[in-house]
């Protein structure tokens, strides 16, 4: 396996993957770990996690030239994401303590206590797209609780993997607790099946969750799984059209486009449609793509050239099935993995835009006639992470996003993100189970009832 730097398109690292017997160490080591971790208080475990967040401040901008020379993220961007780490270790500093005490319960019985216990190694299947975001939101509530954790993280982000288990052992964690395995797609499913794995968490693509799910259904364990998006956002007559021009660019075209939370659909009120299409044609042309460490690029490149020829065939086949192409389209003739912001219209059913995820810098605009077609395309499709309402109307909007939309979160007058304090996730092929938050903190433990009779 290797990481080839997207924007010169050369090799800059290689990595070997382990062989079986060391994988089987690597998991003793793991098990060994738990039994001393575990017993530690959760006053002991926030501490070291004060010391990762320091360590993740002192090490921001490395970390941020990384990212960009493994998978072309521009280096503010790279920044922002490191700093959100660091954010996430002082939420869980906050609340641990309090969301994992017993609760005392009223019942029959002399006493009767909920106490939220440590399962064992929690195996971690995570994306490059946010290489230390999505591990350590990940990480962090899944340690704190007193589980401990083994990594396979995508391929060609190996540099950040090492980097973020160096993480762990500078800030002081015991050996074992937290470890980054180079391991195939053959060794990760056989991992899932030892007894010793007590649950999996994938942050993935559709298909890589509903394989990794069954495995673990086959062997009865707890699975959390993130998914693909085509994140709606139904745009209204009334929404305020600058406002929300600014905020739907910057969704769709953060990180590239490459996050599942992105914009991805515009569906917007037929009385307002072209003044849309001109208005967003004007922002997303405003973007500039380049070196991902040039301050003045906005975005980079995709973070790989197969990614990147994809979303081109899906931009391709739509317009052959008869949509227009406002924007952008072309593969740049230069080095890189390189696509521009796009935007497709006259969209309809059947094109891929209408119902695949396009992952990348592409708008997709559908025009709906009644607010009714407009919640019918929005929830029209397999995926169920996020989506978005623009309108000046509040309480109207809130009621839709309560009742109608068919998604793990719906925000109003501004684009999905995640935070700390909010519960993360999604329904249909989206996925299943929820990070972050006091719901994330729980998600691999065992919920355990005790009764004195």
């Amino acid at each position: 396996m290797y990481s080839i730097n997207p924007n010169t398109e050369q090799i800059i690292s290689e990595f070997s993957f382990l062989e079986d017997d060391k994988l089987v160490g690597k998991i003793e080591m793991s098990n060994l770990a738990f039994k001393s971790w575990k017993m530690i208080s959760v006053k002991e475990r926030i501490s070291l996690f004060q010391n990762l967040k320091e360590l993740l401040f002192e090490r921001k901008s490395k970390f941020s030239k990384l990212m960009a020379d493994e998978m072309g993220k521009i280096l503010p961007e790279g920044e922002a994401e490191i700093e959100k780490c660091a954010l996430l270790c002082d939420y869980y500093a906050e609340v641990a303590t309090n969301e994992l005490a017993p609760k005392i319960i009223e019942s029959s019985h002399k006493k009767s206590e909920v106490h939220y216990c440590p399962q064992g190694i929690i195996f971690a299947i995570m994306p490059w797209n946010y290489p230390f975001w999505q591990v350590l939101r990940f990480a962090i509530p899944t340690l704190i609780s007193g589980n401990v954790a083994l990594l396979k993280h995508a391929e060609n982000v190996g540099g950040c993997a090492l980097e973020i288990e160096k993480l762990f052992e500078d800030a002081g964690f015991p050996n074992g607790v937290f470890q980054n395995l180079f391991i195939s797609h053959s060794q990760a499913e056989s991992l899932i099946e030892n007894p010793l794995i007590r649950g999996v968490t994938l942050t993935g693509s559709t298909g890589a969750g509903r394989k990794i799910a069954s495995i673990a259904g086959a062997n009865i364990k707890k699975s959390v799984l993130e998914l693909g998006g085509a994140d709606a956002y139904i745009i209204m007559e009334d929404a305020d059209l600058e406002m929300t021009l600014q905020k739907i660019t910057q969704s769709r075209l953060l990180n590239c486009g490459q996050s599942c939370i992105a914009a991805k659909r515009f569906i917007v009120d037929k009385k307002i449609h072209d003044e849309f299409v001109q208005g967003l044609k004007e922002f997303m042309g405003a973007y500039a793509f380049g070196d991902p460490t040039d301050a003045n690029s906005q975005i980079g490149p995709m973070a790989r050239k197969d990614l990147r020829n994809a979303l081109h065939q899906q931009v391709v086949k739509t317009i052959e099935a008869g949509a227009k192409l406002e924007l952008g389209g072309e593969i740049p003739s230069r080095k890189g993995f390189y696509y521009p912001p796009t935007i497709i219209t006259e969209v309809k059913k059947g094109m891929p835009a209408y119902h695949e995820e396009l992952f990348g810098p592409v708008a997709t605009v559908i025009k709906f006639e009644n607010l009714d077609e407009a919640i019918e395309i929005a929830n029209s499709t397999n995926f169920g992470l996020g989506g978005a309402i623009f309108s000046k109307d509040e309480e109207k909007a809130f009621d839709l996003a309560v009742n109608k939309i068919d998604s793990g979160s719906c925000f109003i007058n501004d684009f999905v993100k995640s935070d700390p304090r909010l519960p993360f996730g999604g329904v249909k092929s989206s996925g299943y189970g929820r990070e972050l938050s006091s719901e994330g903190l729980k998600e691999f433990v065992n919920i355990k009832t005790i009764c004195l009779n």
